[in-house]
């Protein structure tokens, strides 16, 4: 019986989890958003968040279309997260931390001391 009690709690907790990371992201994303004036609140809004991700690396907007194409997509991507990067003085090594561990990466852009140079 007591089995069946802490089972039963370990969906709650991975779901507990699980959201305090997609606010953490949130949060953090929106500090960087503001950090390099643009509204905060567009993190929110699904395929604008993007555009205007592509306005903070300095690329025309019209690479949003090139987002739909396969495999050209992940290599956008990376140029994306690598140019958001460099445009808060960060190197190569961070746009790795940005890819690969966002959770950790985009908390330290935008509660850290970064500035943007746009």
């Amino acid at each position: 019986m007591e089995m069946e009690t802490a089972q039963s709690g370990m969906p709650m907790m991975v779901t507990l989890i699980y959201l305090a990371v997609v606010l953490l992201m949130i949060i953090s994303m929106w500090k960087v958003f503001s950090k390099a004036n643009q509204p905060g609140w567009a993190i929110l809004i699904p395929i604008y968040n993007t555009i205007v991700m592509i306005q903070i690396a300095g690329k025309p907007v019209w690479w949003f279309l090139l987002l739909f194409i396969p495999i050209v997509n992940v290599i956008i991507g990376i140029i994306i997260l690598l140019e958001i990067a460099k445009k808060f003085g960060k190197g190569g090594g961070f746009a790795a931390g940005l890819i690969f561990l966002p959770m950790i990466f985009w908390p330290i852009l935008g509660f850290g001391s970064a500035e943007y140079e746009g």
